[in-house]
């Protein structure tokens, strides 16, 4: 899923080709689980239509564009968000799932937009796990308020960094991964930095010396900066990095030593038991959730609220739904799970449908239907969105066969 290097990577080719252009036309797809709009689809592409955007901002997870007036359009990538820039290579990330050879605007569209000087581009999800919304001032509201503070743009110091962490009796994973301790940190960065620090996933942050929490401290910087220093292009990742081997939750080894896998955070989490040593008192093996927590997707949780996480996320594509059980202000813990205590759930218990691919003028394409003639009926929109087609929870049955490959 996008984390902090790739939604950067998005934003500075946002600023880079986008900045100072005039929207033309905008499509907004029928999509009310991605795209919130309390006044209407057409209202917020009529919002759009004329403004000229003067900035391209980023927080966590989270990219907005600052236009000549409000409102604004807000993008919170969730799963597997994505910018596609006509014509303009943006890193590419795993799951994000969208052919380039596919129609343009991709049928995942759930945010076009056309500039004055004929630049074309696509907000995506072919998830549905990310949330496109219209602010007149997006840092003053949730979900972006809510956010701590950026792991690039904002570092804690050292001091208070270690400060912090004295205070925190949960587990140093599942503290990473709360937007609102540090903002932008997801699975795969939460790995690596735990890794190249030689702290456990599972380490209490209260019980970490500070020597531990200096050299998490900079892991984090490092990493981030690295990541991000190459648009987030991960064949260009040191090979050394746990990163390139932690996909799948194959055996492998790094430098030699074995990789295992645990859960940690709600999330599958590769380790290196030979380096990462579990010393004192490890986190509790309990889903709990305090008030105002903030899970990776960026939502605020709140004590007893059941969520909707995608657990084993880049490893199996599958949604499951964890029940989080906690008194009033009860101290946060880390999460454990063990199967008895995730249920598994697939929208309606019905399986998911496959994919059907069809072809239209030597053109791969993807969705519910072949291309052609009465494609557009059931899922398509009104000009000039035909090509976006509405994606809805549900699909029909088709084929199983050629399958599109999943890239990371």
């Amino acid at each position: 899923m996008p984390e902090l290097p790739e939604v950067e990577a998005a934003r500075r080719a946002l600023e880079a080709h986008c900045v100072g252009r005039r929207i033309t036309r905008c499509a907004v797809a029928d999509d009310p689980k991605v795209v919130v709009a309390a006044a209407g689809r057409v209202a917020f592409e009529r919002a759009m239509v004329g403004r000229t955007i003067l900035a391209a901002r980023r927080r966590g997870k989270n990219l907005w564009l600052r236009l000549d007036a409000p409102p604004f359009p807000s993008f919170q990538f969730g799963m597997a968000g994505a910018i596609y820039i006509k014509g303009v290579a943006v890193t590419k990330y795993k799951r994000s799932a969208v052919n380039s050879a596919d129609d343009w605007p991709s049928k995942y569209s759930k945010f076009f937009v056309e500039l004055d000087d004929g630049l074309e581009f696509s907000f995506t999800d072919k998830r549905r796990f990310a949330r496109v919304r219209l602010f007149d001032d997006p840092e003053t509201v949730p979900p972006i308020s809510e956010l701590g503070p950026d792991a690039l743009f904002e570092p804690m110091s050292v001091d208070n960094f270690v400060d912090s962490l004295s205070k925190k009796k949960i587990g140093i994973k599942a503290l990473l991964l709360d937007q609102s301790f540090i903002s932008g940190i997801g699975n795969w960065i939460a790995d690596e930095v735990l890794y190249q620090s030689k702290t456990h996933p599972l380490q209490i942050a209260s019980s970490l010396t500070r020597e531990s929490c200096e050299a998490l401290h900079q892991s984090i910087q490092e990493v981030v900066k690295y990541a991000v220093d190459v648009d987030a292009d991960c064949d260009r990742f040191p090979v050394e990095w746990l990163f390139h081997h932690r996909w799948g939750k194959k055996p492998g080894k790094v430098d030699g030593n074995k990789i295992e896998f645990i859960t940690a955070g709600g999330r599958t989490t590769a380790y290196v038991p030979e380096l990462q040593k579990l010393t004192g008192t490890q986190s509790n093996k309990k889903v709990v959730a305090s008030p105002g927590q903030v899970s990776e997707d960026g939502d605020a949780k709140e004590a007893g609220a059941e969520v909707e996480v995608e657990a084993d996320d880049d490893l199996k594509p599958r949604k499951r739904v964890a029940t989080f059980k906690a008194a009033e202000g009860q101290q946060k813990k880390d999460v454990i799970s063990a199967p008895s205590k995730i249920t598994s759930k697939i929208a309606g218990g019905k399986k998911k449908p496959s994919i059907k691919h069809g072809s239209k003028d030597g053109v791969k394409t993807t969705g519910p239907n072949k291309a052609g003639a009465g494609s557009n009926d059931e899922h398509g929109l009104d000009e000039p969105t035909a090509k976006m087609r509405k994606v809805s929870g549900r699909g029909t049955r088709n084929s199983s066969k050629n399958k599109p490959k999943t890239t990371k």
